[in-house]
C-alpha cells in the first residue's frame, strides 16, 4: 500500500493523532483525506474534506459510505478513555462507552468500508491501538479491556480481509504528546514521529507497529509475565 494517490480516511482527525495523520497524509502525496470527526467545523486543516462521523452513530457511517465510496485507506484512530475505576459507580457506564467507540466503532467502520477497499483493489486498515492492550492499570482498566478487544478484532481482520488483498496494521503506542496524556508525566513520543513510523510500515507491507521503546519492551515481555508486573 503507497500513500500516494492514496484516498485516505481518518477517524478523529479534528486533534492529536488523527490531526497529525491527516496532516502527513497530505503532505506524503496521498490524493484525498477525509477529516472526519463528531462536529465536522472542528477540523481545520486545509486541503481535507471535512466529514461528520461518530463511529457509534450507524445512520451517520451508513451515510459516508455513500459519500466516500473512493477511499482506499481506512485509518481507526477515534477513541475515548474515560478513567474510571473498574469497582466505581459509573465502571459500566465507563466500560459500555469505551467498548462502543475503541472496540465496536472499528469493527463498525471496518465492516461498512471493507466493500469499498475490495472494489478500489484492496487498500488497508489501520487500527490505532496502544501498549494498554496488553497490560491494565487502575484508573485505565476498561480502556485496556476495550483496546485488547480491539487487537483481538485486528488480528481477525487481517484473516477474513486478505482473500480481498487489503492488508491491516495494528498500530502500538505507549504515551504520546496529546490530550489524552497531558497531565503524565512520563517520556512521550510526538505523534509527527508515530505516524512517520506507521506510514513507513504499511508502506513496507509490515503488518503491526510498536511505534516506541514502551511498547517494544512489553510485547517482548508478554511471555516473561510483563502484564502482571508493575510498570
Amino acid at each position: 500500500m503507497q500513500v500516494k494517490n492514496a484516498v485516505a480516511l481518518v477517524t478523529g482527525a479534528n486533534r492529536g493523532l488523527g490531526l497529525a495523520f491527516a496532516k502527513a497524509l497530505l503532505e506524503r502525496g496521498a490524493r484525498k483525506v477525509y477529516a472526519a470527526a463528531r462536529e465536522p467545523s472542528s477540523v481545520t486543516i486545509p486541503g481535507v474534506v471535512p466529514v461528520r462521523l461518530d463511529v457509534t452513530r450507524p445512520e451517520q457511517l451508513e451515510a459516508l459510505v455513500r459519500e466516500a465510496g473512493d477511499v482506499t485507506l481506512l485509518i481507526n484512530n477515534a477513541g475515548i478513555l474515560k478513567g474510571t475505576s473498574l469497582l466505581g459507580a459509573d465502571a459500566l457506564a465507563a466500560a459500555r462507552a469505551e467498548l462502543e467507540t475503541n472496540y465496536l466503532g472499528p469493527l463498525a467502520t471496518s465492516g461498512a468500508f471493507a466493500p469499498v477497499l475490495a472494489k478500489n483493489g484492496g487498500g488497508a486498515i489501520i487500527n490505532v491501538l496502544s501498549v494498554l492492550s496488553w497490560v491494565a492499570f487502575p484508573g485505565s482498566a476498561s480502556y485496556s479491556a476495550s483496546k485488547a478487544a480491539a487487537w483481538a478484532l485486528t488480528n481477525g481482520l487481517r484473516k477474513e480481509l486478505g482473500a480481498q488483498k487489503t492488508q491491516v496494521v495494528a498500530l502500538h503506542v505507549g504515551y504520546m504528546d496529546t490530550d489524552m496524556a497531558e497531565k503524565v508525566t512520563a517520556p512521550k513520543t510526538s505523534t509527527a514521529e508515530v505516524v512517520r513510523l506507521t506510514l513507513d510500515a504499511l508502506e513496507a507491507g509490515q503488518d503491526e507497529v510498536l511505534a516506541d521503546e514502551v511498547s517494544r519492551n512489553v510485547k517482548q515481555g508478554l511471555s516473561a509475565g510483563v502484564y502482571l508486573q508493575n510498570l
